[in-house]
């Protein structure tokens, strides 16, 4: 596709967006007052640029012109200095404008469901599940964000089979939302007196939280019952009918919550967490079909794929997407993962990227 032409098509747009941008109405509905003002201002800095990229085509035109029909020795000895920094500029230019037509996700402002859950390796990978948890929250403490859990499954040995987080902060989403996947571990766990080595494994999903105007569940679609919670719990916990099971009828889902005692604040967190699902659903639903053309580089985010390997004798952790391995294994598990995580983002946008390589100048 033409450089230009796509400039030029998103001009139009950046008018019809400012012509929104006045409309005294648009305030009364905020979801689409936060979409309007966000495209805005996306779209107001690559028409900055915009700018800037046509006036070094006319100084390029210009400039040979004057070379090709200026008389005056000076004159053409000025246009073709001139005319050397603007090529030299073009380029530049043109890598800056690829990598702004990248639009930002407004999904990587959200809040998350963070659900962990062990997998293969029994009591090694429950262990391994409040491993990861507990990366995630020196990871949350370390940013300033702010974690609660929702739900914990603890087992005998001290570890999880689930274990469900919400962490609400800045930029939780799009710091977090390549987590997803299997995490693989490799140790020796505690409980061998052999000392053999054991793999074991735990499956992260990264939800995006959505607010009642982006999911609206209508309460006929779903089955709402109370229960005695089980398991471990105070006295109140286990003698009375707090928890609360929530089943959507359309797509099937199911989601019990008890690690309350008021079957108010259950029903409103399984609420919660039914939200994120059906949202996640939804947007998994899109990214299949942007994404059938060309996979990502990073993968598919799919529960089933094995994403990454903590292997504790090499102190080595390995991401399989991206073939990226960083040491010091036990300062990663106390949430110094930037590397990985950063790694991560900039192979997305440079898959991104590759939809706007192929954008010339038209010329």
């Amino acid at each position: 596709m033409d450089l230009l032409k796509k400039l030029e098509d998103l001009s139009k747009r950046y008018g019809e967006v400012e012509k929104l941008v006045a409309d005294p109405d648009l305030v009364k509905d905020q979801s689409k007052y936060k979409d309007v003002m966000r495209e805005n201002q996306y779209l107001s800095e690559l028409m900055a640029l915009y700018a800037d990229y046509k006036k070094v085509l006319s100084g390029i035109e210009e400039d040979t012109r004057l070379i090709t029909e200026e008389d005056d020795h000076d004159m053409k000895e000025l246009a073709r200095e001139e005319l050397k920094e603007l090529e030299e500029k073009k380029p530049v230019l043109e890598e800056t404008i690829k990598l702004k037509l990248i639009p930002p996700d407004p999904l990587d402002e959200k809040n998350i469901i963070l659900e962990i859950r062990s997998a293969a390796g029994g009591d090694e990978a429950s262990l391994f599940v409040r491993d990861l948890w507990e990366m995630y929250s020196h990871l949350a403490e370390r940013k300033g964000w702010k974690t609660e859990t929702m739900e914990a499954q603890e087992t005998e040995v001290g570890g999880f089979n689930k274990i469900v987080t919400s962490i609400s902060g800045k930029f939780v989403y799009g710091t977090l939302r390549w987590e997803s996947g299997v995490h693989r571990v490799q140790r020796v766990p505690a409980t061998e007196s052999q000392g053999r080595l054991q793999t074991s494994t735990a499956t992260v999903a990264v939800l995006p939280e959505a607010d009642e105007t982006e999911i609206v569940i209508k309460p006929e679609d779903v089955r709402v019952d109370v229960m005695r919670a089980g398991g471990p719990g105070g006295q109140c916990v286990n003698t009375t009918d707090s928890a609360v099971r929530l089943t959507h009828i359309p797509t099937g889902l199911v989601v019990i919550q008890q690690d309350e005692k008021s079957q108010h604040k259950n029903k409103a967190k399984a609420f919660q967490i039914l939200r994120a699902r059906l949202f996640d659903l939804e947007e998994s639903k899109k990214q299949a079909e942007r994404s059938s053309a060309r996979k990502s580089m990073v993968g598919s985010g799919s529960r089933s794929e094995k994403i990454r390997t903590y292997n504790y004798p090499q102190d080595r952790i390995t991401d399989h997407r991206i073939n990226f391995t960083v040491h010091n294994l036990p300062g990663f598990m106390m949430g110094n993962m930037d590397s990985m995580l950063d790694a991560l983002n900039v192979y997305a946008k440079e898959e991104q990227l590759k939809d706007v390589s192929e954008l010339g100048s038209g010329e």
